[in-house]
């Protein structure tokens, strides 16, 4: 019989191992909130819980790299960048909603669980909680991805693709503190187009 080995984690760089012992977190934050335990990290990033400590001081730097990330905005203006502009824009618009709609939903997946656990807090040193300057430059990037999905049709609109990007975002934003979970991103995108009214209206 073979001789079984205990995995290793693969040689990386500190930023490398960061980001991997992060990514492997994330969903377990969202789940037990600031309860989750380094033990649990590591079983689910398939390393050695002395690693974690390689590069995170403490559990409370790996819970203030977890909320970083999940605010990062680069992720979801990646996914928007990548939209084909050569599809209609209303799925172009549906697309990104869907985009944003998961980066929504992770962020407030974490936020929320730590929130109840408690012990949602500005973290100490550098890694804190997002500032306003931060925030408002994340929503710059969103904002800048979306705008690009309108550029192609820029001659037709009644705005500028900066103002109608800003209107889409916030109503996406909006969307799920006025009940509107259950609405799909195809909807939303088609309302926003072509407005209320049915098209014999």
């Amino acid at each position: 019989m073979a001789e079984t080995t205990r995995r290793r984690a693969p040689g990386m760089s500190p930023e490398e191992r960061r980001a991997m012992v992060i990514a492997a977190a994330l969903p377990l934050v969202a789940e037990y909130g600031a309860a989750v335990t380094t033990k649990q990290v590591a079983r689910a990033a398939g390393i050695g819980e002395a690693t974690i400590f390689r590069v995170f001081e403490d559990k409370d730097e790996l819970l203030a790299a977890c909320v970083a990330e999940v605010v990062e905005p680069e992720h979801a203006v990646r996914e928007i960048a990548s939209i084909p502009v050569d599809q209609p824009l209303e799925q172009r618009l549906a697309d990104a909603a869907d985009a944003l709609s998961a980066h929504l939903e992770r962020m407030g997946a974490v936020l929320g669980s730590l929130h109840a656990s408690g012990q949602l807090r500005a973290p100490r040193g550098d890694q804190q909680q997002p500032r306003q300057d931060d925030r408002a430059e994340s929503m710059r990037q969103i904002r800048e991805a979306v705008a690009e999905l309108f550029e192609p049709e820029r001659q037709s609109l009644r705005l500028p693709p900066e103002k109608l990007a800003a209107m889409f975002i916030g109503m996406l934003f909006t969307l799920p503190r006025m009940g509107g979970e259950d609405l799909e991103t195809a909807e939303i995108a088609s309302v926003f187009l072509h407005g209320a009214m049915g098209e014999d209206e």
